[in-house]
């Protein structure tokens, strides 16, 4: 149980050289620390809220540490809805010591996500938007990183919330119905709660996607495939726009999985180039083929990569019997074509031809779009994958059924819900969560 009636300080901005660092000050005495630790450089200005004063940071004896800006945040119009002064210095050396001297000063220093534990403890953001946070500051990518807002602005959890109310409905139609049995038609009532559970399970349906919710915080996964010596080395180096293969034209250059991040239209995709699948008495070249079908198996999206200039192999037709709805097909070495795929991309990995519509397709491939109704977070998910299967044994029941039984599992699934607002969740839970933030934020 962390102490919420302390005051904490921390660097809220990455450890390193730069412009400006931000040290945080939160809690009972944060202006009392701020005003011995800030000197305004005009002896008239005096700290309010909301408002930047220019002046220097100082040491006990009064020299000087850095030039600094300071502001002062007036509980409870704060971040953590305490006071909350911020010293801004530049970044290096000076942030570290001033925060030295906001501990010395009688402050402690700040656990990871603590800061946002205290906003989500006085009530001004409920779990789920302080996952947001969390989310919004380690984003893969443009497209996370705009998801996240979304659901720091509100997202999913006004559905959720709606859903919880409906769940509360259902919970107060079966109470009456238990306390006034002679003015209450259990069979109505019965079919009314089947009705309720019905929408709730529906619309958890629509935002419980666990696909989106990793792409958006993980990335996709796009693995190059195909025989030896397709060019799947050069159409990685291609599509990335540097050399991370080793390119050769000894087939089965390529013995491991190599992978490396890309950013195509904002969202972060790993791409893997594999070593070429094909039947191999050679132990090592064997290790790698399997690795490959291995990577193939986890990918959103296989690149299938055929050779233009040549006739298909039985290699080929295999592969290609193998694909589904996650395949690209590629002809790669258009520049020397001789043989007509017509149901492949045709590229050039050694001129860049059709390289920028291979990255367009990928991206169309793997996109999650940008979705408030789904919930981000894995953990979320999972809270309402419980709360369906709850809501699925109660649609389950034969009419005639107790409706004490049908509460059960209506109470299970408000509860699940309930995890993901943090209204129902214990509190290991929430210090994991908050564990995995940054000291600072």
């Amino acid at each position: 149980m962390r102490n919420n009636r302390d005051t904490i300080a921390a660097i809220a901005t990455p450890n390193g050289e730069g412009g400006i660092a931000i040290v945080r000050i939160s809690g009972p005495e944060a202006l009392p620390i701020a005003e011995r630790i800030f000197r305004p450089s005009q002896k008239s200005a005096a700290f309010e809220h909301g408002r930047m004063l220019y002046g220097y940071a100082v040491d006990a004896d009064g020299s000087e540490l850095d030039e600094v800006m300071a502001v002062y945040f007036q509980a409870p119009r704060s971040y953590t809805r305490q006071d909350v002064c911020e010293i801004h210095t530049h970044g290096g050396v000076s942030s570290a010591l001033v925060l030295e001297r906001a501990v010395k000063e009688g402050a402690r220093p700040a656990e990871r996500g603590e800061f946002t534990y205290r906003a989500f403890i006085n009530g001004r953001i409920d779990l789920s938007r302080a996952e947001a946070v969390m989310e919004l500051v380690s984003a893969s990518g443009e497209k996370s990183a705009r998801a996240s807002v979304r659901q720091l602005k509100n997202g999913a959890s006004v559905r959720i919330e709606k859903c919880r109310e409906k769940l509360k409905d259902i919970v107060t139609l079966i109470d009456a119905a238990a306390d006034f049995p002679e003015e209450i038609d259990e069979d109505v009532t019965f079919e009314r709660v089947r009705s309720l559970a019905g929408e709730v399970l529906q619309e958890l349906q629509k935002l419980a996607d666990k696909r989106y919710a990793r792409i958006m915080n993980k990335g996709a996964r796009a693995v190059i495939a195909g025989r030896p010596n397709v060019g799947k080395s050069s159409l990685m180096n291609a599509l990335l726009a540097f050399e991370r293969s080793i390119v050769t034209d000894i087939p089965g250059t390529t013995r491991d999985t190599v992978s490396e991040s890309v950013s195509i239209s904002g969202l972060e995709i790993t791409l893997t180039d594999t070593a070429g699948i094909r039947d191999t008495s050679d132990p090592v070249e064997h290790i790698g083929v399997k690795r490959a079908e291995e990577s193939v198996e986890s990918a959103d999206c296989v690149i299938l990569v055929l050779d233009a200039s040549e006739d298909l192999t039985d290699e080929d037709r295999k592969l290609l019997a193998q694909r589904d709805e996650r395949y690209i097909l590629v002809a790669n070495k258009a520049d020397v074509k001789r043989e007509d795929f017509g149901m492949c991309l045709c590229v050039s990995a050694r001129t860049g031809e059709g390289i920028g519509e291979l990255s367009r397709r990928i991206y169309d491939m793997v996109s999650a779009g940008e979705d408030d109704e789904k919930l981000l977070t894995l953990r979320h998910v999972e809270c309402a994958e419980r709360a369906m299967k709850a809501l699925e044994r109660l649609m389950s029941a034969p009419e005639g059924t107790y409706l004490d039984l049908l509460r059960d599992d209506a109470t299970q699934a408000l509860l699940c819900l309930g995890e993901i607002s943090g209204e129902n969740v214990s509190e290991s839970v929430i210090d994991g969560i908050f564990e995995r933030f940054c000291v600072g934020k």
